[in-house]
């Protein structure tokens, strides 16, 4: 899930759909209606948010209403957290080599 999360994320369209959605639930073509692209473009954008589990769609009669769903990013925050933190460890044992070698 973490792969198709960042995949999603990968792409400044589909983060501006989302960013549109933390306003609140909207209808499909008014998430499509900025976008200088095809309502079937949009669309293809808006599959990937869902199949990433960050959007969820209603449809209401001939209404599709799209909304924000923000459990998968607890689990990119949790990955890049242990990655910070293995990272900060590796650069601090670095640092502590350095030294070491600059007093001998």
């Amino acid at each position: 899930m973490l792969d198709q999360t960042l995949s999603a994320l990968a792409d400044p369209t589909r983060r501006a759909i989302l960013a549109r959605l933390t306003l609140g639930e909207a209808r499909v073509t008014e998430v499509a209606r900025p976008f200088p692209i095809s309502l079937n473009s949009v669309s293809k954008h808006i599959r990937m948010l869902e199949r990433a589990k960050l959007v969820r769609r209603r449809v209401e009669g001939r209404d599709h209403w799209l909304s924000l769903d923000l459990r998968p990013l607890s689990e990119v925050e949790a990955w890049m957290a242990e990655q910070k933190r293995l990272w900060v460890w590796r650069l601090e044992r670095l640092d502590e080599v350095l030294k070491e070698d600059g007093d001998g």
